[in-house]
């Protein structure tokens, strides 16, 4: 009989992107499965879960807003009408599991899968596990983490490492440079950078690139910038006119643009390091430095120390990033070093491990 599974989580795409591979993998496992996302009204997930061709259900839930206490007064209220909302949802759609990626929405489904009995599995990509995620994984069935070391979080006898599920566009993607360059309007005989922040955006990157624009033009350099919401404006205004740059605050075909690009700038985090070691490319990380104990940092410096990338810290960004950018996309030889050892860390399968073990514990 065909299972029903829930896969609850999202905020970013580093949450939202891994789930999506997971719910393919389900699919692919078995046709019939049938598969409801919960996500936080508001957020990625319920514009991107639905693109894929999943259904999705909101919560009204928030994190704990760091900058503004006031905004946080009503966080006891929307708690409680998220669980009543789970609850609601859950003993409709019955479900033979329920799988966490992260994000505000996990955790009241998580909670509440666990309460009755159901099967409860949690995905954590990074190398430092939520407190969310913790409290949870000693009644969960089954932990899959993105990397070893993770004992000192969760019970060992639960762990299963897989490394992460990076989406199937991009690990079967057989775009060419020169397709995906005539995809942004770029011209195949130029070197290209491209720059993301997550998708999000950064406002480090986003700023040391826009102070050092001209730059690019000056070093016959192409750029391909993905900025988030709270910089397209002022990246057009910069960009008009200037044929060598293709600017979005989104890049929804993100295999096109690893194809395309020599050099890719990127925030740290776990989903990112995992693509890029499976595209193969050569790195810039800029670590987000206010991520849970500074583990952007820890996840980029691994790969540092297997010549596998180039780090530049967010703090020196502004003077160092574009001009770190431009010496490697000039460096065929330690461009192509960082490719090869970069490459022979990926881990491709993540996704199937994982519905394979969920259908099977459920």
């Amino acid at each position: 009989m065909a299972k029903k599974i829930i896969i609850a989580g999202g905020g970013t795409g580093g949450h939202i992107f891994p789930a999506i591979a997971i719910a393919n993998a389900l699919r692919k496992e078995d046709e019939n499965t049938e598969l409801l996302f919960i996500g936080a009204k508001g957020k990625m997930e319920m514009e991107k879960v639905p693109q894929a061709g999943f259904r999705i259900e909101g919560l009204d839930i928030a994190g704990f807003n760091r900058s503004s206490l006031i905004k946080n007064l009503s966080l006891p209220l929307k708690l409680i009408r998220s669980f009543l909302q789970v609850r609601k949802i859950v003993n409709r759609f019955s479900p033979d599991a329920v799988i966490g990626v992260g994000g505000y929405s996990s955790f009241p489904v998580l909670r509440y899968a666990q309460q009755k009995g159901i099967p409860t599995f949690i995905h954590e990509a990074n190398s430092f596990a939520g407190k969310a995620n913790i409290w949870l994984g000693k009644r969960a069935t089954m932990i899959f983490t993105g990397g070893d070391g993770m004992e000192k979080f969760f019970p060992a006898e639960k762990i299963r490492v897989t490394g992460n599920p990076v989406r199937d566009a991009i690990v079967n993607s057989t775009i060419s440079r020169v397709e995906a360059q005539r995809f942004f309007g770029l011209d195949p005989q130029k070197k290209t950078i491209l720059v993301t922040g997550g998708s999000l955006g950064a406002r480090s990157i986003n700023e040391a690139i826009a102070a050092h624009i001209d730059e690019f033009e000056k070093n016959n350099l192409q750029l391909i910038w993905q900025t988030g919401k709270l910089f397209i404006e002022q990246a057009k205004q910069l960009t008009q006119g200037k044929p060598n740059i293709w600017t979005s605050d989104f890049i929804s075909g993100m295999e096109k643009a690893f194809a395309a690009a020599d050099v890719v700038i990127s925030r740290s985090g776990a989903m990112s390091v995992a693509e890029l070691c499976v595209v193969k490319q050569a790195v810039i990380f800029v670590p987000f430095p206010y991520a849970a104990e500074d583990h952007q940092t820890v996840n980029a410096t691994r790969l540092v120390e297997k010549q596998a990338a180039w780090i530049v810290k967010d703090s020196d960004a502004g003077k160092r990033l574009t001009a770190a950018a431009i010496e490697l996309a000039l460096n065929d030889t330690e461009r192509q070093k960082l490719k090869n050892n970069i490459g022979q860390l990926a881990m491709t399968h993540a996704d199937e491990i994982i519905a394979r073990e969920v259908i099977k514990r459920s």
